[in-house]
């Protein structure tokens, strides 16, 4: 994970971009009191000394990442997964097992829902802890800051865990009580997932100060630029294989208890790793780059659209979404566009305004996730589910989701290291909306591989369609000889759609949101997953047989739809690319006493 070695000699500086106005850096507050970022001098003193690019050299030379800061992975640490197990919902609890184990040869289970059961309690976790992150953003946003919301949600997951394992105990499993917690759980632990989430992403990204293209030379003597939204870029990669890291190690360990002791074993492990974030968030208190909260920043970003959306709305459909979308619809909102006395709300410079608009245009890119999510949410419930069908020989069928992880412990370097360095030699900008295109075809490919999958498993199974439910003459589950591992296909290409696509959406939520709307924006693309976990609702009646080669085949066609309308339409936006990375730095304030950072 070493960064790149760059000689920092300073150089001259002839860089034309990010350069504030005079007029932005006096921008005054009512009162007299000048209202600028918290990291204006920050943002500064990280460029001191270094060679800046010219025009040629933006065309010609090669672009890298720069070094990671230390602080960065102490936060990575923070984001463990948390997961709890379908076979609970799914099966019934075994006969004669007081703790749902189902030993070597059986099928471990609790509750006795069925697939449909399984998938709907899923769907539904998924889908609130994706709608809490815009609560935990606006929190943070507006009055806590992402630090102190951080450590008030991470409280709150923990008391999540505990009553998951409450729902497990030997005496209450598998009753009516133990459902009641069970539930009760999820919507605790994902009301503190969601707290955590649109804060932890934009804090990560914020450990690295510089925001300015330069000249670096490494150690072969070669003259490249270094580029932040590289850095950034490479800094989420490794953020997610931390969270796989914890998620493989805390998962094995899980199914496996499971199987063999019980749940309330396989739910209290993730419950001890999970210890590991109050510990980090400790250690890194007072050493960790923070921005303080800025007030109602939300309510003054929907006055701006307000104001600039006045006079383009028709009742022709095609007129207003024209006019909406015009290159020029934030000019009038800009504060140098207004004649007369300004509005009391209007405390900010034109390129906050500009900051704005590319927040929006991020979210326009978000609006497309909610079915790219369909594919990946196929790991946490439906491919699970199919390996149960399948000959697992000896191994818990909750093993195979655990493929995905490991691939990206495995894929993320190689592309970091690999993949992406040859593909700029190559002269090819890999952008991040390149990338997420990529991310909805290899997700389509994934799910065409499970359609395939699942309908080997209807042709050999024995009782034919019925795959989910045939027992023998003595209620034990029977599968289709078909090897489990043959799944690993589907696991591997959703892995690399992670790596595309929603490791891309981090950065570009991050990069492409005004610093003091990070964690709002974040959670917007949060929100997609839950969009998405609506949007299965109505796929679960395909989730039962004989219709799951239906399920994975429909997902399919929409995701490859999905992602050829998507890249249709951000072709466009994908040539701003540079633009959009490197404008000049907004300023924001609001009439209240004392400055709001």
């Amino acid at each position: 994970m070493a960064g790149l070695q760059i000689d920092r000699t300073p150089g001259l500086a002839e860089a034309e971009f990010n350069h504030r106005s005079s007029e932005a850096t006096s921008l005054e507050k009512k009162g007299g009191m000048a209202v600028t970022y918290a990291d204006d001098d920050d943002v500064d003193s990280a460029h001191e000394g270094l060679e800046f690019p010219t025009e040629e050299e933006l065309t010609t030379l090669r672009r890298v990442s720069d070094a990671i800061p230390w602080t960065a992975y102490m936060i990575a640490v923070v984001e463990l997964a948390e997961r709890f197990s379908t076979n609970f919902i799914q099966w019934p609890l075994p006969r004669g097992s007081r703790t749902g184990a189902g030993g070597p040869s059986g099928q471990s289970g609790a509750l006795g829902g069925g697939q449909q059961m399984s998938t709907g309690l899923t769907t539904f976790y998924q889908f609130w802890s994706y709608v809490c992150p815009i609560g935990g953003a606006y929190i943070a946003d507006t009055y806590w800051g992402r630090y102190k919301t951080i450590c008030w949600s991470v409280a709150l997951a923990m008391l999540g865990h505990i009553i998951m394992i409450l729902s497990a105990i030997p005496g209450i499993i598998g009753g009516k009580t133990s459902v009641g917690l069970f539930v009760l759980s999820l919507i605790v632990t994902g009301t503190g997932a969601g707290g955590f989430k649109s804060n932890i992403s934009p804090l990560v990204a914020e450990q690295y100060r510089r925001t300015k293209l330069f000249i670096g030379t490494t150690k072969s003597g070669e003259r490249v630029i270094v580029d932040p939204t590289l850095t950034t870029s490479r800094i989420y990669m490794y953020f997610y294989l931390f969270i796989n890291i914890g998620a493989l190690i805390g998962q094995i360990g899980m199914v496996y208890a499971e199987k063999y002791v019980g749940f309330w074993l396989a739910y209290t492990l993730p419950t001890i790793v999970f210890f590991i974030s109050p510990i980090f968030l400790w250690l890194g208190h007072g050493r960790y780059r923070t921005s303080p909260p800025t007030g109602s920043v939300l309510a003054t970003a929907l006055r701006v659209w307000r104001r600039a959306a006045r006079g383009r709305w028709s009742w022709n459909p095609v007129t207003c979404f024209s006019q909406l979308t015009a290159d020029d619809f934030w000019e009038s909102a800009k504060p140098s566009k207004v004649v007369g006395e300004k509005p009391k709300w209007m405390e900010f410079d034109d390129n906050w305004v500009d900051e704005l608009r590319r927040g929006f245009k991020a979210c326009s890119v978000f609006a497309w996730f909610p079915v790219y999510w369909l594919c990946y949410n196929q790991l946490n419930n439906n491919l699970t589910s199919q390996a149960a069908t399948m000959n697992t020989h000896g191994l818990p069928n909750d093993v195979l989701s655990n493929l995905d992880p490991l691939a990206l412990i495995i894929f993320i370097p190689i592309c970091d290291l690999i993949i992406y360095p040859a593909f700029a030699r190559w002269g090819w900008k890999f952008t991040a909306l390149k990338k997420i295109a990529w991310g909805f075809a290899t997700g389509t490919a994934a799910m065409i591989w499970a359609a395939v999958v699942q309908h080997y498993i209807y042709e050999t199974n024995p009782c034919g369609e019925n795959a989910s439910t045939c027992v023998d003459a003595d209620q034990l589950p029977t599968v289709s000889p078909l090897n489990v591992w043959i799944q690993t296909g589907s696991y591997v290409l959703i892995a690399f759609s992670e790596i595309f696509a929603s490791i891309t959406g981090l950065e570009y939520a991050f990069t492409k949101a005004p610093i003091n709307m990070r964690s709002l924006v974040m959670s917007m693309f949060l929100f997609t997953s839950a969009l998405s976990a609506a949007l299965g609702e109505a796929f679960v009646s395909l989730s039962i047989d004989p219709l799951l080669v239906w399920n994975y085949t429909v997902v399919a066609i929409l995701a490859g739809v999905t992602g050829i309308l998507f890249w249709l339409s951000v072709r466009k936006l994908d040539k701003e690319e540079d633009k959009l990375n490197n404008m000049s730095l907004g300023h924001f304030g609001y009439a209240g006493e004392g400055v709001m950072l």
